[in-house]
C-alpha cells in the first residue's frame, strides 16, 4: 500500500458493534451535523442497543473527499456513547478551530469517521506501542496531545515518529516524550 493509504480494518480494535449499531451512529452522526447546520431542531432518535447506552469516549473526524475537515472527541466516557457521538459530531463540524464551519452546501459530501475509544493505559516503555493498534496520549503538566490510531498508520509512521508527532500535537518539543516528567498512554479504537 501507498503512504497515506489504509484500511480502516487494519487499525484499531474490533469492539464488538454490530453493523446495524455502527450505522446508527453514523446517522446519529450526521443528523447531529445536518440538524445544526440547517438551524432545525435535532431528532429524538431512539436508542434500544444497550452497547450504544454505555458511557465511552469517542472521536468523530469528517472528510469531505480526501482532506480532513473536522476532527473532535471526548477522551473519558462520560456520557452513553450515542450522545457522545452527537456532540462531537457538532464539534468537529462547527467546534474545530482548524477548520471554517460546515456550510450546508457541503453536507451531501461529507464522510464521517466514528472512532470508540478503550480505556487508556500509561506505559513506561516505548516498545509497548502497536503501531495501527493503538493511538497515543502524550501530557506533561497542561499540555496534552493526542492522535487516534490511525493516523500512524496514515503516515506510515514507526513509533518514534508516532511519539514525536504526539508531542508536536500537544505543543512540545518532539523528545519530550523522554522526559521522566512526561506521560505517555496508549489507547485502541474501534474505527468505521
Amino acid at each position: 500500500m501507498e503512504k497515506g493509504q489504509f484500511s480502516k480494518r487494519e487499525v484499531g480494535t474490533d469492539l464488538g458493534f454490530s453493523a446495524e449499531e455502527k450505522e446508527q451512529l453514523r446517522e446519529l452522526a450526521f443528523q447531529a451535523i445536518r440538524s445544526r447546520c440547517l438551524g432545525i431542531a435535532m431528532p429524538d432518535n431512539a436508542v434500544e442497543s444497550p452497547r450504544l447506552k454505555e458511557p465511552r469516549g469517542a472521536f468523530v473526524c469528517i472528510h469531505k473527499g480526501p482532506e480532513l475537515r473536522g476532527c473532535i472527541g471526548m477522551i473519558e466516557a462520560l456520557v452513553p456513547l450515542w450522545e457522545t457521538i452527537r456532540r462531537m459530531a457538532v464539534e468537529a463540524a462547527f467546534g474545530d478551530t482548524r477548520f471554517c464551519a460546515l456550510a450546508s452546501d457541503e453536507l451531501e459530501g461529507i464522510d464521517i469517521e466514528i472512532s470508540v475509544l478503550t480505556p487508556m493505559r500509561r506505559i513506561s516503555d516505548p516498545s509497548e506501542i502497536e503501531i495501527g493498534k493503538h493511538g497515543l496520549l502524550i501530557r506533561k503538566g497542561f499540555q496534552t496531545g493526542i492522535l487516534l490510531p490511525q493516523v500512524a498508520s496514515e503516515h506510515n509512521w514507526d513509533r518514534e515518529e508516532f511519539l514525536e508527532w504526539t508531542c508536536r500535537k500537544a505543543g512540545l518539543p518532539k523528545k519530550a516524550w523522554k522526559s521522566s516528567e512526561t506521560e505517555v498512554y496508549v489507547f485502541s479504537a474501534d474505527v468505521f
